[in-house]
C-alpha cells in the first residue's frame, strides 16, 4: 500500500478570494490504499453539475473567480482537486503516480458522487485526465468545454522535451518560472501566488505528484501512458454531444490542440470555438470573466 500525505487544513486558512467549504470523498486505490479527494461543491444538489478540472501545479483555487458567475446559472458547480494537488491527499512517492492511476482515481470519485448530465470544463491535466474519464463514461456527460488542454498523442516538441528532461531531476517544482511567469494578469498578487505555492505544499515532501506530472505527458512514443491516451482519443472521436474549445491565444503549451478537437471529435463540429485574446496557459487567472461569458450560452447547446 502507498504512503499517503495530507496537507494540514490550517494551511488553507485565509486565502485571498477563497471562502469555499471543503467537501471530501474517500476512494480506494486498487492496492487498497484509501485516498481522500477534495472538491468545492456549491449550488443546488439536484441541479445539473458543471465540473471544473484544473491542471498542474494548480488546484481548485484557480476557479475561484469563475465560480460565482457560473452559480448564477442555477447549476451545481463542482471543482475537484486532482490527487497530489490542493486539498486532496498526496501519495508520497513519485512512482505512485501514473496516468492510469490518475484516471482511475477521478473515475472512482465521479462514480462515488454519482454525477450525471455533467458539463465538463477542463484545463491542462484536468483535460487529459477528465477526457479519459469521458471516454469511458460518455453517458454521464452532456457537453465539454476544453480550454488550453488536450490528449497528447505521442508527438513531441522541443519545449516539452526540455521540460521533461529538467523536471526529471528537479528536487522542487519551479513555481516561479513554470507558474508565476506564466500568469499574464498584471493584478495577480504575491498572496495569490502563495495560495498555489505554499498552501498545498508546506514542505518538499508534499510535491511528489506535481513533480511527476511532466513525466506522464505522452509526447514520446515510449511513454507507458500513450496506449491509454490513443485509445481514449479514438473513443472521443465518436462523442457526438457538444464540445467547444476556448483557448488562450497567448498559450505556447497547448497551441494547436484546439484544432485537433475541431477536426477529430464529432461533437466539436460547427460549434462556436474561440481563442480568447490575452489568455495565457493558466487562463482562469488571466481571463476568468471572458471564459464565463463564453461558457454560459454554451450550457444551452444540446
Amino acid at each position: 500500500m502507498m504512503k499517503v500525505l495530507r496537507t494540514p487544513d490550517s494551511c488553507f486558512d485565509n486565502l485571498p478570494g477563497y471562502n469555499y467549504e471543503p467537501h471530501y470523498t474517500t476512494i480506494k486505490d486498487d492496492d487498497g490504499t484509501e485516498i481522500r479527494i477534495h472538491s468545492i461543491d456549491e449550488g443546488p444538489r439536484d441541479a445539473e453539475p458543471i465540473l471544473l478540472m484544473h491542471g498542474n501545479p494548480s488546484w481548485s483555487y484557480i476557479w475561484r473567480k469563475m465560480i460565482p458567475g457560473l452559480l448564477e446559472t442555477g447549476r451545481r458547480v463542482i471543482a475537484v482537486d486532482l490527487v497530489g494537488n490542493g486539498r486532496s491527499d498526496k501519495p508520497a512517492k513519485k512512482s505512485d503516480y501514473t496516468l492510469a492511476r490518475h484516471v482511475d482515481w477521478i473515475e472512482k470519485w465521479l462514480l462515488a458522487n454519482d454525477l450525471n448530465n455533467i458539463t465538463l470544463v477542463c484545463q491542462d491535466w484536468g483535460g487529459t485526465i477528465g477526457l479519459n474519464v469521458v471516454a469511458d463514461n460518455p453517458e454521464r456527460f452532456d457537453r465539454i468545454v476544453a480550454t488550453n488542454t488536450g490528449i497528447p498523442l505521442g508527438k513531441g516538441n522541443k519545449w516539452l522535451y526540455w521540460w521533461l528532461k529538467i523536471m526529471k531531476w528537479m528536487p522542487l517544482f519551479p513555481f516561479k518560472t513554470a507558474f508565476r511567469k506564466a500568469i499574464l494578469n498584471p493584478d495577480f498578487s504575491d498572496e495569490e501566488f502563495a495560495a498555489y505555492r505554499k498552501a498545498p505544499f508546506p514542505r518538499q515532501k508534499y510535491q511528489s505528484g506535481i513533480r511527476q506530472f511532466p513525466q506522464l505527458i505522452t509526447v514520446f512514443p515510449d511513454n507507458p501512458g500513450l496506449p491509454q491516451n490513443l485509445a481514449a482519443w479514438e473513443k472521443l472521436k465518436t462523442f457526438e454531444k457538444p464540445v467547444i474549445t476556448l483557448f488562450g491565444n497567448k498559450d505556447p503549451i497547448s497551441r494547436g490542440m484546439d484544432r485537433l478537437f475541431q477536426r477529430d471529435i464529432r461533437g466539436a463540429q460547427g460549434q462556436n470555438h474561440k481563442r480568447i485574446d490575452g489568455g495565457g496557459h493558466f487562463i482562469q487567472e488571466d481571463k476568468p470573466d471572458e471564459l464565463v461569458a463564453e461558457i454560459i450560452p454554451f450550457l444551452d447547446v444540446k
